[in-house]
């Protein structure tokens, strides 16, 4: 029920960092009652019109319950046609989305920015809902070792009745075979728990890591790791939150090097086809998620997972930059292996570094 809750608050966080970020334009106003003139209660300028056109606040408002109820619904879900415009433009012509926000088509259209924070944290609260976490419930070397020690005590009393079993049966009793194969599986049984014990497993005394290759650092992260490796994995899957929107940056400067001798295409064109790419990539998680959870094979999710990236990248890049199809595929195969191999792995360690502090 928690994760629910949790889950819930999450989207509507969601939704309102993303209207924090949205612009007014486009929005429907209620206009003044007919006849009524006056000044803005926000800057003081004389209104003319529904909304005041140095400040853009709306000239009436309100103070009502109801009113206030509305403008969270509304700034959750952006109920002012902008969601209902974009999200389908999204989901099957990204490229054109893409080209006419660049080309000055915003009014009608949720901003990249806006989009992207708005699905990562759907992304957090549908994982939440669902259950979706890293764990938490790590056993220390101790605990190991003391589950260890006590199989192994049942073990071994089990191969001793069984072995007082067998001295007390005769040979030619029809039900000595049976106890003598029974007392050689305990035996198997029990050498099994004493290899296992040998091996000490739990003890992170012999685990290294080298992934930043300055030896204090990486020591210090392994002692992390000893001590409560839950805790470090919850801190990394919050930091994957929370940063999140650093695979924007992470992701532009190999999108410029696929352009980089069209000098009509300039870095903020690369920035709104990266962020709307990533919300696209967001919601099709949470999609997936969920239809996983009602049961859907696992084999149609990873189906989806390998099909539906490449092909969005490949209709946004075509009708973005207006690629042939030649030209369109062979960027398409670069900059998705470019983004599971290079981007997600610098995020990834990206994290693990964050996760140290």
């Amino acid at each position: 029920m928690s994760g629910i809750s949790e889950g819930i608050g999450s989207a509507i966080e969601g939704g309102l960092l993303g209207r924090a970020v949205e612009p007014a334009h486009g929005g429907k106003g209620g206009a003044l009652p007919t006849g009524e003139e006056g000044t803005c209660l926000n800057c003081g300028t004389e209104l003319v019109g529904s909304h005041c056109h140095a400040c853009g606040q709306r000239g009436e408002i309100h103070r009502s319950l109801a009113g206030l109820f509305h403008d969270l619904i509304h700034g959750v879900l952006h109920l002012d046609g902008k969601l209902w415009n974009t999200l389908p433009l999204l989901t099957f012509k990204p490229g054109v989305l893409t080209r006419r926000y660049i080309d000055g088509e915003r009014a009608k259209f949720v901003s990249p920015m806006s989009m992207f924070l708005f699905s990562v944290f759907t992304m957090f609260a549908v994982f939440s809902m669902i259950g979706i976490s890293t764990p938490t419930d790590f056993s220390t070397a101790e605990t190991v070792q003391s589950n260890i020690e006590q199989a192994r005590e049942v073990a071994k009393k089990k191969v001793d009745d069984q072995r007082q079993l067998v001295a007390d049966t005769p040979e030619d009793d029809p039900g000595y075979a049976e106890s003598k194969a029974k007392l050689e599986r305990y035996e198997q049984e029990l050498s099994g728990i004493d290899t296992v014990s040998e091996m000490k497993l739990g003890g992170t005394q012999n685990f290294s890591f080298t992934g930043t290759g300055i030896e204090a650092f990486d020591n210090a992260l392994v002692e992390k790791w000893k001590k409560n490796p839950g805790l470090m994995l919850y801190k990394l899957q919050t930091n994957g939150y929370k940063f999140s929107w650093l695979l924007i940056p992470l992701s532009i400067p190999f999108v410029w090097l696929l352009f980089a001798w069209r000098r009509r295409f300039h870095a903020y064109d690369h920035a709104v086809f990266v962020t709307y790419s990533q919300a696209f990539m967001s919601l099709l998680f949470v999609t997936l998620s969920v239809l996983f959870a009602l049961g859907i094979g696992g084999m149609w999710i990873f189906l989806g997972l390998a099909v539906v990236p490449p092909i969005h990248i490949y209709k946004q890049l075509r009708y973005t930059y207006e690629l042939t199809r030649f030209s369109a595929l062979w960027r398409t195969v670069v900059l998705t292996n470019v983004i599971v191999f290079v981007v997600l792995g610098l995020f990834v360690w990206l994290l693990i570094l964050l996760g140290a502090f």
